[in-house]
């Protein structure tokens, strides 16, 4: 018996000595790259030989790879395995099956903030934005499983499933309003830009969606018809749009711009430093016309592009809400026919040197269109919603009018106090469920409201131009915090 122990120590002390030589390393600030990933190597192969049950080693190859790019702590750079190498293949070529919400989530999650999943945006015309989903909510959990300890890959594989299979998603909403949507799955199909003249003006109006390789092209269906129709204003909807592919972006602003860079990339490595440039030939918009663009919290990426680059050459006036703040680029990797990473490669900056990432793009004219709820606000409309007052609603009636739907509002409104104009909005939501989403919606949209006197506003011209550039925005905040520093400073010192 003692020799059998002399033999497993000798062992471990043989195995830990060869395999592990390298542990204190940690301590030398001069450690090779080939040195940890020896040393990688020695662990791999030490568990996968001496783990007291048989690993399968695509289990340690995958778990290596995800701890390594969590390790980095950016939500957008991260492992693809074959699940969401198919995902993603299906969301690029256009349609793919699902509840139509595009998502991010934190890598790390700690007790004081979960990593719960937030909601970028919906997509329009798909289960998740018809059941009223909103950009900035959170999902706490899925199916009653929770989303803090899940990975981004597990949280695509309960989303997705067979087309009209239904699944429960835990809303939290603000700090308190919390409770339960069940999606019906459906065939999502990626939009790209509705339009149309607003309605006694005009005025033409463009929703982009989502940016693809065709948005510019569909954007140009767009004011082909404007023309058509003589209009003299234009609205850019860029609200809920979480990006996509960076040259329809590019592709799309300089068809306003007709000189200068639109935007840059920059990066540690010399081919990911580029510089997009406007190209007179492609710009189609009229020259002076008021352009005014909607945006929110929900506006991303490929969005903040657009929107940021007609900003700094005082070219369009930006009504609503504060941007997302994504100005990163990726790229993905395949590891293998099944496999791969998508990593962070370099992040881009506007005309005038910004870069808006993780602090995005503010209006020039802000306005919300739904007011922040009281605490007391919140629990009813949690009541609401749990009562499923606003499906009854829309239900008690076939073929609901606009006259209905105010009606119907108005009672609601006895025992829910919310604003009327809000309770018109929910109710229409389900009356349309089943239908193509309308284009605009001029009784709710504040935002669109505001843009369309802008745009028609004598001063147009003079308000677009003194506007201030994003680098001038960000310079004024620096002299601003500096200034407060130093008023604390004195303040101490006297």
């Amino acid at each position: 018996m003692k020799k059998i122990s002399k033999i497993i120590a000798g062992f471990m002390i043989l195995c830990t000595s060869q395999c592990f030589a390298e542990s204190s390393l940690e301590n030398d600030t001069k450690v090779s790259s080939f040195q940890y990933v020896k040393k990688l190597n020695s662990v791999f192969d030490f568990v996968q030989q001496n783990y007291v049950d048989e690993i399968d080693p695509k289990i340690l190859y995958e778990g290596a790879l995800k701890g390594m790019l969590d390790a980095i702590g950016d939500p957008y750079t991260l492992y693809l395995d074959s699940n969401y190498m198919r995902d993603l293949s299906d969301t690029t070529s256009g349609s793919f099956g699902g509840v139509g919400l595009s998502i991010s989530k934190a890598a790390e999650s700690t007790p004081s903030k979960p990593a719960y999943v937030e909601v970028a945006s919906p997509i329009e015309d798909t289960p998740g934005a018809k059941a009223g989903i909103q950009a900035g909510d959170l999902i706490t959990a899925i199916d009653g499983m929770p989303t803090p300890s899940m990975t981004m890959n597990e949280v695509l594989q309960h989303l997705r499933g067979d087309i009209g299979t239904p699944v429960t998603v835990s809303i939290l909403r603000g700090t308190n309003m919390k409770f339960d949507v069940t999606l019906v799955r459906a065939l999502i199909e990626v939009p790209t830009v509705k339009y149309g003249m607003i309605e006694g003006t005009k005025i033409g109006y463009a929703r982009l969606i989502q940016f693809t390789p065709d948005t510019a092209l569909r954007l140009q269906d767009a004011l082909n018809s404007f023309e058509k129709s003589g209009y003299n204003a234009l609205i850019i909807d860029l609200r809920d749009n979480p990006g996509g592919v960076i040259t329809g972006a590019i592709d799309v602003a300089d068809k306003f711009i007709d000189k200068g860079p639109i935007v840059s990339t920059k990066s540690r490595l010399l081919f990911e430093n580029n510089q997009f440039t406007a190209n007179a030939s492609k710009t189609t918009v009229k020259k002076n016309i008021p352009v005014a663009i909607l945006i929110n919290k929900g506006s991303a990426s490929a969005s903040e592009i657009v929107s940021g680059a007609l900003k700094d050459y005082h070219l369009a006036y930006l009504v609503g809400e504060r941007t997302y703040g994504k100005g990163s680029v990726q790229q993905v990797i395949p590891l293998s026919n099944t496999d791969g990473i998508k990593i962070t490669m370099a992040r881009y900056y506007t005309p005038s040197d910004m870069n808006i990432d993780k602090i995005g793009i503010p209006p020039d004219r802000e306005v919300k269109n739904l007011d922040t709820f009281s605490e007391e606000q919140e629990k009813l409309y949690v009541e609401m919603i749990k009562a499923d007052v606003i499906n009854k609603a829309a239900e008690s009636k076939t073929n609901m009018t606009e006259a209905d739907i105010a009606s119907a509002a108005s009672e609601i409104a006895k025992t829910y106090p919310f604003e009327e104009r809000l309770l018109r909005r929910f109710i229409r939501i389900q009356v349309q469920k089943n239908q193509p989403s309308v284009l605009y919606d001029l009784d709710f949209d504040l935002q669109l409201n505001e843009a369309i006197k802008i745009v028609q506003s004598k001063d147009f011209s003079k308000m677009v131009k003194s506007t201030k550039t994003l680098r001038q925005i960000q310079e004024e905040e620096e002299a601003k915090r500096a200034l407060d520093t130093s008023g604390i400073t004195a303040s101490i010192r006297n």
